[in-house]
């Protein structure tokens, strides 16, 4: 982290990331060193349009604001407006709150609405998913429509704080839900033969899809 993340780490975001530990539920939010990953894969992708499912405070979110091109846009759904108003005044200082279209709301009926559409579909480069866990089965089939063939999805999450390999007494009542709900979603990616996948146990997990079909 010392030497090859927080160097690199933009100073508005490192300035977010001070302002997030603020708040009671700053362990939600995106890990620099996994959020330095999303900012090589995006300047590869080069997208016109992402679409991220949860936004918390938004580093994630600036982070790709900051990585994609002048005329990108993002649509961004969360169900909560508030955390989100933690990460607006370094959208803004960034100078490219113009990319962002924030959605209030639970996703999948924003993601239902755009599938009415039919020119919505394939129409993503790129989605990133950090949202409820016993959703990201539906958010993967809807994805998996909206998003482009070639294009990528990455899911935050998947490893669960390594809960997944490890057996149910070690793992704290907390935390055992989630690991159940990872742990389906990994069987069910893994098995899944419209995408490539890699997964990384990189902060607390993270799978990268690239449509193929």
């Amino acid at each position: 982290m010392e030497t090859t993340v927080y160097p690199r780490e933009p100073q508005v975001l490192k300035e977010l990331r001070d302002a997030t530990a603020k708040d009671p539920r700053s362990p939600m939010a995106a890990d620099p060193h996994a959020s330095q990953l999303m900012s090589m894969l995006l300047r590869m992708v080069n997208p016109k349009r992402t679409i991220e499912i949860g936004v918390y405070t938004g580093y994630s979110l600036l982070t790709t604001a900051l990585s994609t091109p002048p005329d990108a846009k993002i649509t961004a759904i969360d169900p909560e407006h508030a955390s989100y108003e933690i990460g607006l005044p370094f959208i803004i200082k960034a100078g490219i709150e113009q990319k962002i279209d924030f959605i209030q709301s639970q996703a999948l009926p924003v993601l239902d609405d755009l599938l009415l559409l039919q020119k919505e579909e394939g129409s993503f480069d790129f989605a990133f998913v950090d949202a409820d866990k016993q959703n990201y089965g539906n958010y993967h089939e809807r994805l998996m429509k909206l998003v482009k063939i070639g294009g990528v999805i990455v899911y935050d999450n998947t490893l669960w704080g390594g809960t997944v390999a490890k057996p149910d007494g070690e793992v704290p009542g907390c935390k055992r839900e989630g690991k159940v709900l990872a742990a389906e979603f990994n069987r069910r990616i893994a098995a899944d033969n419209r995408v490539e996948i890699c997964l990384l146990p990189l902060g607390d997990g993270i799978t990268i899809c690239r449509r193929i079909s």
